[in-house]
């Protein structure tokens, strides 16, 4: 089996954790309609997620097959490529984003990710808020979700 290392994202990350997020959003959402081109997802990862968010990345074989990131004490994106997924990447994922936010997480997924749901109802997250979608780009029904550590110690 590959090793996989889980690190902070460095500029030169920035194309190919793009190119993860592009290939699992196809491959979660095929419904969704994304309004960024692959371009302005590119150079949305290049200028602005990967030097002002936190990111990071899953490498395995000198390659990114997922990524994280975090924006203050929200899990705001966690790809992973779609041949790397059901190996524990994700859950290393939520294991680290809860370790670097002790005090709780909150995150938004679409309201047709059930797989997503289910995920992070595993990991103890909570839904909390159901939307129509009106503040998304997407403009896709989303659900947040919330973690907090007295909830998993209550469970």
């Amino acid at each position: 089996m590959t090793a996989v290392a889980l690190r902070r994202a460095l500029p030169a990350d920035a194309g190919a954790a793009a190119d993860v997020w592009l290939l699992s959003f196809a491959a979660a959402l095929p419904t969704v309609v994304r309004r960024r081109s692959d371009d302005e997802v590119r150079t949305y990862f290049r200028e602005v997620v990967v030097p002002l968010r936190e990111t990071w990345v899953a490498e395995a074989a000198d390659r990114v097959v997922g990524l994280m990131v975090l924006d203050g004490d929200v899990l705001s994106q966690l790809y992973l490529d779609p041949d790397w997924r059901g190996r524990g990447l994700g859950d290393r994922f939520v294991d680290l984003a809860k370790r670097s936010r002790p005090g709780g997480l909150s995150l938004w997924t679409f309201q047709v990710n059930k797989p997503a749901h289910r995920f992070y109802e595993r990991h103890g997250f909570v839904p909390v808020e159901y939307t129509d979608g009106s503040g998304n780009e997407e403009r896709e029904p989303d659900v947040r979700y919330d973690w907090r550590p007295e909830q998993a110690q209550s469970a």
